[in-house]
């Protein structure tokens, strides 16, 4: 039987912040499962807007989420979604239509609901597959998801740094615009949990902030 401690790791922010970076790297330094939790929302807008319903109509957004068949594929140290038996292409929930949508659609409290528990039960997938922990970004992590993760973190910088990061990467997001709907919304908005650590990235790189959330994380882990 494994002894060893198992840590969850939660780590928000807006876009651009670094989430997805960080919590790549820390992944792979201590062998935790990353899962995203930007892509699920994104892969449950992309298949409504295959369906052809709009990110503002509520009452079909709720009937169809609700039929949704959501599973877990493991590819290397990351979790993906499949919807229905089915991974949505990256290509596709990065795309300009779900960039526009998929704000309007994870604010939808009904859509939060259907994925609270798949979100949650990413724990179950990082222990049985023998992962010294879970390290999961999003927008509500620390304040929801795992309200009482040991490591819980919040990315954030400057707007105009964050644009260009996200130009620098070929995005396509309107970063401000999606930064209020976020923030505002009534359903999980995005802002810094109680107790977490905040890390301003404007002026540092990724290593820097890498070997920062490292040192509390190595602790928990005994390493």
């Amino acid at each position: 039987m494994d002894t060893r401690p198992f840590l969850i790791v939660a780590i928000d922010g807006g876009a651009a912040s670094g989430k997805s970076s960080t919590a790549r790297a820390l992944s792979a330094r201590f062998h935790l499962l990353h899962v995203d939790t930007g892509s699920f929302y994104r892969a449950v807008t992309a298949v409504l807007l295959r369906r052809g319903i709009g990110a503002t109509d509520a009452a079909r957004i709720e009937a169809e989420v609700a039929g949704l068949r959501l599973s877990t594929h493991i590819a290397g140290r990351s979790a993906g979604m499949e919807i229905n038996g089915e991974m949505i292409p990256d290509a596709e929930i990065r795309g300009a239509a779900v960039n526009g949508a998929v704000s309007h659609v994870a604010a939808l409290p009904a859509v939060r609901a259907a994925l609270l528990a798949y979100q949650r039960g990413q724990e179950g997938v990082a222990r049985a597959g023998g992962f010294r922990g879970l390290v999961m970004e999003g927008r509500d992590i620390g304040s929801v998801i795992f309200p009482s993760a040991p490591c819980r973190f919040f990315l954030h910088a400057d707007p105009a740094e964050r644009a260009r990061r996200r130009a620098q990467e070929g995005g396509q997001d309107a970063i401000a615009v999606r930064d209020q709907l976020d923030s505002s919304r009534k359903a999980a908005p995005l802002a810094c949990p109680e107790g977490a650590v905040a890390v301003d990235t404007t002026h540092h790189n990724l290593e820097e902030v890498v070997a920062l959330l490292s040192r509390p994380i190595a602790e928990h882990l005994g390493v």
